[in-house]
């Protein structure tokens, strides 16, 4: 089972994050935000590309949904870290911070 300290410890690690507050709940970013946790600990959203998100939705779908809005249409999934195990953790977040470190130009392809 992955914790909320797993995820701020592994995603620290993670070259160039900064931890920031963002509303009720923590970002975790580079040149932008790839992650946030929330107040409680219990969830995290992860910045996905929507073919990631729609894997990762199938694959584990008792810890993986899309953002129910226009914000989990664009691959913003919402993983409950109960469901996840430590593991499991570490992809997700280098995935999600691969896309927050890439340039401009390589995000328009």
């Amino acid at each position: 089972m992955a914790t909320a300290k797993d995820l701020r410890r592994l995603a620290l690690a993670l070259e160039g994050t900064q931890e920031a507050p963002h509303f009720d709940s923590a970002a975790f970013k580079v040149a932008r935000i790839y992650v946030t946790l929330a107040a409680d600990g219990k969830t995290a959203n992860f910045k996905f590309t929507p073919d990631e998100q729609q894997m990762k939705c199938t694959v584990a779908p008792d810890a993986f949904a899309p953002v129910p809005n226009a914000w989990g249409q664009q691959g913003w999934t919402t993983a409950t870290l109960a469901n996840l195990k430590a593991d499991e953790l570490k992809p997700a977040l280098t995935t999600a911070w691969s896309h927050a470190t890439a340039s401009k130009k390589q995000r328009k392809k």
